[in-house]
């Protein structure tokens, strides 16, 4: 399956946005594997990362950075993840910083660095050293494209997303990439994106922003249940339209927020349809909970259910497997008397019993696409809660036996 058609429009520029890349040969020869950004001076920056404990050294580092609100680069490379290594990885990140700053004439503070690939390998800093001055040359700001190619690990489409809202008579700009195909489960999935607007907004509302669409986008998809160690997602706002900066209680700020909501939920998307393996973009909306906490906690009881999404790749619609995740989703009082369960259109349980309307057929029927969803009523309250995944197939298993092969 690959992602949206819709991933790759126009990408328009965002002013005082620039990329460049570069080929250094990191894991494979001839291949986009290393990117810089660069913002304009007086840009803010945001970001999230990854919730894994053992996270990798230039999250450390760049978590470091970001807090002292320096940033002006963002220094990217596949190929390696530069976690799992210990001192060793730290300082080879505080190096790639250093060069970058060094060819610059930025204080390697200013630098924000990422990595994705094999863990637990050292980072090649030689490749590093002699790729990052061919990608300093080729900054532009329609460098989207090519950067979006090359942060690229296990995907086999890149995934970029340009949108353009209309603001006050200003033109204002939201263009984003992403990465990641397996080891997708965020926390803050393997999933690094970067977004950039060319509106003007403070840094703590910016980071307001980011968190708001991350928890409706990015936090909202599984692949196969594994948290990076890497995971990261940046959000930068140049001011290069001209608009006055956005504050909280403007209206404006609803309109931009919306929009950058709308383009990382599309990117989202386009991860999980390019899952490692995947045939099938699974939709799971739990209703009726009590809490919003509860619906997701059922919505990924079924999405991480390797029974389930065998089924779905199967397309067999084995409704048992979705009732047996409900039932050891861990719900405190849970009445099977008031489950409804459907398949697409397709009620195969209501009041927790086979529905009598309910045929194998139609069960055929809607498992049968590319697209599937699968629907839970809880009859335990008004919150609602859905999530995106995919199904599990005999090219994820090859993907990640071959991996370092």
């Amino acid at each position: 399956m690959t992602a949206d058609t819709d991933t790759s429009p126009k990408l328009y520029p965002v002013a005082g946005f620039r990329l460049g890349t570069a080929c250094a040969g990191i894991k494979y020869p001839g291949r986009r594997d290393l990117v810089v950004m660069e913002m304009s001076p007086g840009s803010s920056c945001a970001a999230v990362f990854t919730r894994n404990a053992f996270c990798a050294a230039p999250v450390t580092l760049a978590r470091q950075h970001l807090a002292l609100m320096q940033v002006r680069y963002l220094l990217v490379n596949s190929g390696n993840a530069n976690a799992g290594t210990g001192k060793r990885g730290l300082q080879d990140a505080h190096e790639c910083c250093s060069l970058l700053g060094g060819q610059l004439g930025a204080p390697p503070e200013t630098v924000l660095p990422f990595s994705t690939g094999v863990i637990g390998e050292p980072l090649p800093m030689e490749k590093m050293a002699a790729a990052i001055p061919e990608a300093i040359k080729g900054l532009c700001e329609d460098g989207w494209a090519d950067s979006a190619q090359g942060i690229l690990t296990t995907d086999t489409v890149p995934k970029a997303v340009s949108r353009q809202i209309q603001l006050d008579g200003h033109t204002v700009t939201i263009t984003g990439m992403a990465k990641g195909a397996g080891m997708i489960r965020p926390d803050m999935a393997t999933m690094l994106a970067f977004i950039a607007t060319d509106a003007a907004m403070a840094p703590a509302l910016l980071q307001d922003c980011l968190e708001s669409a991350v928890a409706r986008s990015f936090n909202r998809i599984s692949v196969d249940g594994d948290t990076s160690t890497n995971d990261a997602c940046v959000l930068v706002a140049t001011g290069g339209s001209g608009l006055p900066v956005i504050n909280r209680a403007d209206s404006r700020y609803e309109q931009l927020s919306m929009a950058i909501s709308e383009v990382c939920e599309q990117l989202a998307r386009a991860i999980v349809r390019d899952g490692e393996g995947a045939t099938k973009f699974v939709t799971v909306m739990v209703e009726q909970g009590a809490t919003a906490d509860e619906c997701l906690q059922v919505a990924y009881t079924i999405a991480h259910s390797p029974l389930v999404k065998t089924a779905l790749f199967a397309g067999d619609p084995n409704w048992g497997r979705i009732l047996a995740a409900v039932g050891r989703s861990g719900l405190p009082g849970l009445d099977l008397a008031g489950i409804d369960i459907h398949l697409g259109k397709v009620c195969i349980i209501r009041g927790g019993e086979p529905a009598a309307e309910y045929t194998e057929a139609a069960g055929q029927a809607a498992m049968s696409g590319e697209e599937i969803t699968i629907r839970v009523l809880l009859d335990r309250g008004a919150a609602s809660e859905q999530i995106w995944t995919c199904d599990l197939t005999y090219d994820y298993v090859r993907i990640n036996a071959e991996y370092r092969t």
